[in-house]
């Protein structure tokens, strides 16, 4: 792995140009959520924020607000089939976000798309039920998730109740379980090369959270004081996406995988805490995803 380039303007006078560094490609294979605060275009404004380049491909078309998920339309597997062949045999892929699928049928289609095609660095979302409460992922899907999905995720992202569903038990409901939920949720990757499981803590209450990061070797703790807001839609896709956006250039640092997850948290800290900037919608309002980039006050450049 290596570390990204310094920019030209850092060289030495006289010297020759560095390289520019790397802008990774990175894309998002989920749903489209109208409202802009989860699926694939989350995905891309958080790859955009994070200094990447996104790309999508549409697994699922959904009816969907800041409040409920109406209805989802799934298209025929033969068209996402062939929107990964087409995206895949030109563009250099550095990472894949895998979202919301919503049948087990699109389930296996992308997993075998991802196989043909040796993806790397695939961040793999566990998306089965909306901020709403509405259900994405059908039942039948979850089985396939784990058979046909698992051994193509280098990491997995899921929540307490999707951590529970995935391990066919209740969702733990302590740091204590958590562990143990994590060391389980790693039993169902490949053993056979480096696969981490994040485990995401937010479901506990408290006003400290915690998340684990687990190689099957060695558990990291992850804590974060909880923000007080209701602008949480879309953050479980924002945080996957925003890892899949930045492992490609944590190459070469100290534990890249722990530095891009670390660095992911943070900015999505800024998120949330700066959500209240949008007006988006009366019910769970999406994150900033821009918070780090757009001026707040109106006025020219």
């Amino acid at each position: 792995m290596s570390r990204p380039a310094s920019s030209p303007s850092a060289a030495p006078s006289g010297a020759a140009p560095r390289p520019k560094p790397r802008i990774p490609n990175v894309v998002s294979i989920a749903g489209i959520d109208p409202s802009g605060g989860a699926g694939v275009l989350a995905d891309l404004k958080t790859f955009s924020a994070l200094g990447a380049y996104g790309c999508g491909v549409v697994a699922a078309l959904t009816a969907q607000n800041t409040q409920a998920v109406t209805g989802v339309h799934v298209p025929p597997t033969d068209f996402l089939r062939l929107q990964i062949d087409t995206l895949f045999a030109d563009v250099a892929l550095h990472a894949t976000k895998i979202g919301m699928l919503g049948s087990a049928e699109v389930t296996a289609a992308v997993a075998d798309r991802l196989a043909h095609w040796k993806a790397g660095n695939v961040v793999l979302d566990p998306v089965m039920v909306a901020k709403s409460g509405d259900s994405l992922l059908a039942r039948s899907a979850i089985a396939m998730m784990r058979e046909a999905l698992f051994p193509q995720a280098f990491l997995i992202t899921p929540n307490l109740p999707e951590a529970g569903v995935l391990l066919e038990q209740r969702a733990p409901e302590s740091v204590k379980e958590m562990y143990r939920a994590a060391e389980r949720l790693r039993e169902l990757l490949p053993t056979s090369s480096e696969r981490w499981v994040l485990l995401k803590g937010g479901h506990l209450p408290g006003n400290e959270l915690v998340d684990l990061l687990f190689d099957g070797d060695r558990m990291v703790e992850l804590p974060a004081q909880r923000i007080d807001t209701k602008n949480t839609h879309g953050t479980g896709c924002t945080l996957s996406s925003a890892v899949a956006a930045l492992l490609p250039q944590a190459e070469g640092q100290f534990r890249p995988v722990e530095a891009a997850v670390r660095h992911a948290r943070q900015w999505l800290l800024g998120a949330i805490a700066h959500s209240g900037e949008l007006a988006v919608g009366s019910g769970h309002g999406p994150v900033h995803h821009f918070h780090a980039l757009w001026r707040t006050q109106p006025g020219p450049p």
